[in-house]
């Protein structure tokens, strides 16, 4: 997986629901509910109703972040 395919797959789904789950340190989890809202050169954003949140495309690749797409 490169950074190219998740901008892809992110870019079709711009305004569309998506869950994210960001895996921490100590098994700590994170989970984000959200609409995919813009798409950057190393990022992404998604806007859950009250706030913006950023993600990047390493995080993605090295699996500490998980996007599922409702």
């Amino acid at each position: 997986m490169n950074p190219e395919f998740i901008k892809e797959e992110l870019n079709k789904n711009i305004g569309k629901l998506v869950t994210i789950k960001v895996y921490g340190m100590r098994n700590k989890t994170n989970t984000y509910y959200g609409q995919i809202k813009s798409i950057y050169p190393n990022i992404f954003t998604i806007h859950d109703g009250t706030s913006e949140k950023s993600f990047s495309y390493a995080d993605v690749i090295t699996g500490d972040i998980k996007i599922k797409y409702e």
